[in-house]
């Protein structure tokens, strides 16, 4: 992009594919924004931990930050913006998150899939800093719990009378010492049964842990 043109403000509706209830984050990024940026703003968006490979599907082609043992590229995506792709409203692509790479049959399965529309493109409002949350529903999946198919299945097991009966039993227990790891799994399972989102939280994270990166403040 040419650095004299003005950068515009992209809306971003982002959908956890194949998970019912539906599981999106809405947000307000610059085109000024990289795919190296992108990647970071979803990952705290959606509230992953960047511990597995990832990367976009774009116009049929893969970007994404590079990592040792994963897929290479052939742009570096901290000099790749959003705007080089000229999106137009109600654009769709992919973003894939957790997946392996087969030597032989190249990427063999991919435990999350995003897809991310362009629901708007709007002009930068004065004083506004970028990227931010502005909307969003459902709680990011445990990270490895195998997938939507296997995000689904397990919900079936830790319903809330399950966590209910086993935190109940576990506080019977004089030691609770060999139980840590399995309360944490209930507290993480607890949240997901409950399903609340607060975009308000992201935000904080969105400006303190990126800011030094690629925060945008339009003036």
């Amino acid at each position: 992009m040419n650095d004299s043109v003005k950068p515009v403000i992209y809306q971003l509706k982002i959908i956890l594919l194949n998970i019912s209830p539906m599981i999106w984050r809405r947000l307000l990024v610059s085109s000024d924004s990289t795919i190296e940026d992108l990647h970071y703003i979803i990952q705290i968006a959606m509230g992953w931990e960047d511990i597995h490979l990832h990367h976009f599907i774009i116009y049929g082609k893969d970007y994404g930050v590079s990592k040792s043992g994963g897929q290479s590229f052939a742009d570096t995506a901290s000099e790749v913006k959003l705007a080089d792709f000229n999106f137009r409203k109600n654009e769709k692509f992919i973003y894939e998150y957790d997946f392996s790479i087969n030597p032989v049959m190249g990427i063999s399965r991919h435990w999350w899939r995003h897809q991310i529309r362009v629901e708007a493109i709007l002009t930068p409002k004065a004083n506004k800093t970028y990227p931010v949350c502005i909307g969003g529903k459902g709680v990011c999946p445990p990270e490895n719990c195998g997938g939507a198919m296997g995000f689904m299945e397990a919900k079936q097991e830790y319903l809330i009378g399950n966590i209910v009966e086993r935190f109940s039993s576990i506080l019977l227990q004089e030691n609770w010492t060999e139980e840590r790891e399995e309360i944490r799994q209930l507290q993480t399972w607890l949240l997901v049964y409950l399903n609340r989102f607060d975009y308000h939280q992201v935000n904080p994270r969105l400006q303190q842990d990126l800011s030094e990166n690629f925060c945008q403040y339009i003036t």
